[in-house]
């Protein structure tokens, strides 16, 4: 049976390379071992500064048979790590998102990455906590997707979802740091 493409994984990332390795079904170059041209080199895993925190990057040659250009897939975890800091406003609790957690188109992104957030600090689970992360998963990726942390305040008030984006996920008072 011919294989159509490669799949390579990275921590929290995937290359998908279509038709990568010879896609003549019933023979041709997959039968014979031989491969195609096309080219995806992945680098080891970059780290932040940050203990713990996962990223990695890929570098991508344009194929020379014509073939599609890889796809980079995010892949869970989402999210790095948490910490609770005290701020002007009262306590706040910073979300460390992984390079994936920055990037991905996936549907289930958000829901996945609200659950990682719950599995490291049980305590963010309110309704207003989870709208502002919500928000920050919605547009504040879109925005500045590389912000250190998106930060999470127990004390702000629940409103609806227009008043949460007008008040740019920060409702009830403006982010003092």
């Amino acid at each position: 049976m011919a294989r159509t493409g490669a799949v390579l994984v990275g921590i929290g990332v995937t290359v998908v390379v279509a038709g990568g390795c010879g896609s003549t079904p019933g023979g041709g170059p997959e039968a014979t071992g031989a491969h195609s041209s096309t080219a995806v080199e992945t680098t080891a895993p970059a780290t932040s500064s940050r203990a713990g925190s996962v990223g990695a990057s890929t570098t991508r040659r344009a194929p020379r048979d014509g073939s599609p250009s890889p796809t980079v897939v995010y892949r869970p975890p989402y999210i790095d790590h948490v910490e609770w800091t005290d701020t002007a406003v009262g306590p706040s609790l910073s979300v460390f998102p992984t390079t994936s957690g920055r990037h991905t188109d996936d549907p289930a992104g958000m829901a996945t990455a609200w659950q990682e957030v719950l599995a490291l600090e049980p305590g963010a689970d309110t309704p207003g906590m989870q709208a502002q992360f919500d928000c920050h998963w919605r547009f504040a990726r879109i925005v500045d997707p590389e912000k250190a942390s998106w930060n999470l305040e127990p004390g702000r008030p629940v409103v609806t979802e227009q008043e949460m984006i007008s008040a740019r996920c920060n409702p009830g008072f403006a982010e003092e740091y």
